[in-house]
């Protein structure tokens, strides 16, 4: 995402900090939270570079950027100038009215009440049928696409079903069910098949949707009585992609009505797409038909990327920000950012945002220095004890038998799973993983890590337990 300071008499256009600031905030935000919270805001530098004055347009978005966003813009700002600047807010100067406008309540109510959900609420366009134009409204994002997917082993098998998907709807591999972890590419890939499909079908009717969206238009239906409306919109589709459906949890209505339009899509041919963070049979508070027509088609995971991925991944992205990574930076950042690619575009926004501020060639010193927070964090959270700790627990063994010369499968198997997580999660090579395990040879070590890379990639059950364990260790 392209960012810029606003315009405006407030805006400090000679300073390039917070421009850089604004790269590394548009990264790590949810796209809607960025652009209604932080993309407007007007920013003015200190002359001595010690104070960033942020404008906003009302009392209640002051307040509101206050206690959601200011400690971490703070945060930021402090990294990338190499020492703290003080932020402050203020409301921006009113333009002067040239004719008095009546009074108007609700104007009034806008700016002094809370919002009625967290997030704000989307654009009142989005709600219906038709665009500008009278063109279908898609919500793809036409930037996601196959070409800008970096293949490997991790997604490879979701990647190819998605292909397929997109090359012959409504047949084979529907529904398609991708599972996975945060930040692993679901969302991109159902934004690929729906930019795909259009490019040979443009008059295809293809919706992308949250699955929160899909509660959210539930429920003005049920308020509105407008449910004709709701069931023209959604059993009409070609093409639905529906992300993060395990929101749909203990919402009976919303289930309800997502099972009848799942059965008035598949009678029809068209093809439906959904992502989850774990397999259909894991969701919970999920009716039962429902989880058995999510199992009906193809369910596929993805998987955290492997190296040499991560490598790909992070030159593409820097390529396609108009920036060359070196590969031996690349190395760097990829064997320290290792859970999912969203962290690793957030990583190597921060370096980009670091050398531009600073003027300075992308390079492994560079790298430490811009990283120096999400490095430090790693290193205090995730050591080989505190895997051994994490693994013991979850598994209700003793944090003695890591070490232990016992072969019991009961802990045996554990042990495995943690030499596999201290080989993927920390540094330390085959011989300080054994002897951190009771003094055990590197070729047991190795053994077990190809042990349970293998399973993983054909178990569910493992692969899902590892995707806790590697989540509760990241924090």
């Amino acid at each position: 995402m392209r960012t810029e300071a606003s315009a405006g008499p407030a805006a400090d256009a000679d300073s390039a900090l917070w421009p850089a600031c604004l790269d590394v905030l548009a990264q790590e935000l949810p796209e809607q939270q960025f652009n209604t919270w932080i993309r407007p805001l007007a920013a003015k530098l200190a002359p001595d570079q010690s104070r960033l004055t942020l404008y906003v347009g009302n009392r209640f978005k002051l307040d509101w950027v206050r206690a959601q966003y200011a400690t971490r813009i703070a945060d930021v700002l402090a990294s990338l100038h190499g020492q703290p600047i003080s932020v402050e807010l203020a409301l921006a100067p009113r333009a002067p009215v040239a004719k008095p406008q009546p009074y108007d309540l609700r104007a009034q109510a806008a700016t002094t009440s809370p919002p009625v959900v967290e997030e704000p609420a989307p654009p009142p366009s989005e709600g219906g049928e038709e665009a500008a134009g009278g063109q279908f409204r898609n919500r793809l994002n036409s930037g996601l696409t196959f070409d800008t997917l970096v293949e490997g082993s991790a997604n490879r098998m979701a990647r190819a079903a998605a292909l397929h998907v997109a090359g012959a709807p409504g047949q084979l591999y529907n529904p398609l069910f991708i599972y996975g972890g945060v930040g692993l590419g679901k969302t991109h890939l159902m934004h690929a098949v729906g930019n795909r499909l259009l490019q040979g079908r443009p008059g295809a009717k293809v919706l992308y949707i949250h699955a929160e969206q899909f509660v959210s238009d539930v429920v003005k239906a049920y308020q509105r009585k407008t449910f004709d409306q709701f069931k023209d919109r959604y059993h009409s589709l070609d093409l639905l992609l529906i992300d993060d459906v395990q929101f749909f949890a203990n919402k009976d209505r919303t289930q309800e009505e997502f099972f009848n339009a799942f059965e008035a899509l598949l009678a029809k041919k068209s093809h439906i797409v959904m992502t989850s963070d774990t397999y259909p049979k894991g969701l919970a508070d999920i009716h039962e038909r429902l989880v058995s027509r999510f199992d009906s088609g193809l369910t596929v995971a993805l998987e955290p990327p492997e190296l040499e991925m991560r490598v790909a991944i992070l030159v593409s992205k820097a390529a396609s920000e108009g920036a060359e990574m070196p590969e031996e930076v690349a190395f760097f950042v990829a064997k320290n950012v290792r859970s999912n690619v969203r962290e690793l575009e957030g990583a190597l926004r921060k370096i980009l945002a670091y050398s531009r501020f600073n003027q300075k060639e992308i390079s492994i010193p560079l790298a430490k220095e811009a990283l120096r927070d999400l490095l430090s964090i790693q290193n205090r959270q995730i050591s080989v004890e505190n895997i051994q700790k994490t693994v013991a627990d979850y598994y209700k063994i003793k944090v003695s038998d890591m070490y232990s010369k016992k072969r019991p499968a009961s802990i045996a198997r554990p042990r495995q799973i943690a030499m596999y997580l201290a080989k993927e999660l920390t540094q330390k090579s085959l011989p300080e993983i054994g002897e951190l395990f009771g003094g055990r040879d590197h070729t047991t070590v190795l053994h077990a890590v190809r042990k349970i890379a293998a399973e993983r990639q054909q178990l569910t059950e493992l692969n899902q337990q590892l995707h806790v364990l590697e989540q509760t260790l990241k924090g």
